[in-house]
């Protein structure tokens, strides 16, 4: 593919949370595709991980634990990272969580969903980018893509802390692209309902109407918005600080 499409990250290294599955894993495969070493990062999911790395083209890359709720842990594997890589230039925060919670069923989100979810999707990024951020420095040309989605914009999605919890990823991302810079770029990539598992009980009939309401009518694959990660690396070098939509007209 690197070849194909003109792309060259050789001797790069990107550093992918979430990426067991879905937008994560997609993107790991681009970018080991494109020459990269990729840390697949994970939570639970280490069989998963394992495999995605057994997968990618390439050598180099390696699977490596990246608890969103745990600080300590998140440091200790940027440490793990420098020791063994030696550098990072590539971030790309694909982890998240959320549950299914009706709108309307205020007592349904409780105040332990919403820690979970905050948790995960906010302090986590930002634990995250704040454990890599000398790497990425020392790097002088790195890049950090955050993955948000388009319910921040419309309130909408799997719940309303989810909603809510990408909005603030997204606000964070602003004030992160202007005090990183310049020798950071950071984007922020918003999806719409993409066709993977991560919502729990979101089924094929739910997608599939989804995807028919959009202008574009068609299904959001994980591969997309991989596609609109790696563009964040490669093509749009001048960028920082901006929300790329990958919903397929969903937000017009």
């Amino acid at each position: 593919m690197a070849a194909r499409i003109g792309i060259d990250l050789t001797g790069k290294v990107a550093v992918i949370t979430g990426a067991s599955s879905g937008i994560g894993a997609a993107s790991a495969r681009l970018f080991a595709e494109a020459g990269a070493r990729v840390v697949v990062g994970y939570n639970q999911g280490a069989d998963r991980a394992n495999a995605v790395v057994e997968s990618l083209a390439g050598g180099g890359h390696k699977s490596i634990r990246l608890p969103l709720e745990d600080s300590a842990e998140i440091r200790k594997a940027a440490a793990a990272v420098r020791e063994e890589f030696g550098r990072a230039d590539i971030l790309v925060n694909s982890a998240g969580f959320t549950r299914m919670v009706a709108h309307h069923d205020l007592e349904a989100l409780t105040d332990e969903l919403i820690d979970r979810v905050l948790t995960a999707n906010v302090r986590g990024v930002f634990a995250t980018i704040r454990a890599f951020a000398p790497l990425l420095r020392e790097s002088g040309d790195g890049v950090i893509v955050n993955i948000s989605s388009g319910a921040a914009q419309s309130g909408t999605g799997s719940s309303m802390i989810y909603a809510a919890s990408k909005a603030a990823l997204n606000t964070m991302s602003l004030s992160l692209a202007r005090v990183l810079g310049p020798e950071i770029r950071v984007i922020v990539v918003a999806p719409g309902m993409v066709h993977t598992g991560f919502v729990p009980g979101r089924t094929e009939e739910m997608m599939a109407k989804a995807a028919m309401a959009t202008p574009l009518k068609r299904a959001i694959e994980a591969e997309d918005v991989a596609l609109a990660v790696l563009s964040c690396v490669t093509h749009l070098t001048h960028t920082t600080g901006s929300i790329i939509a990958v919903d397929a007209g969903r937000h017009l």
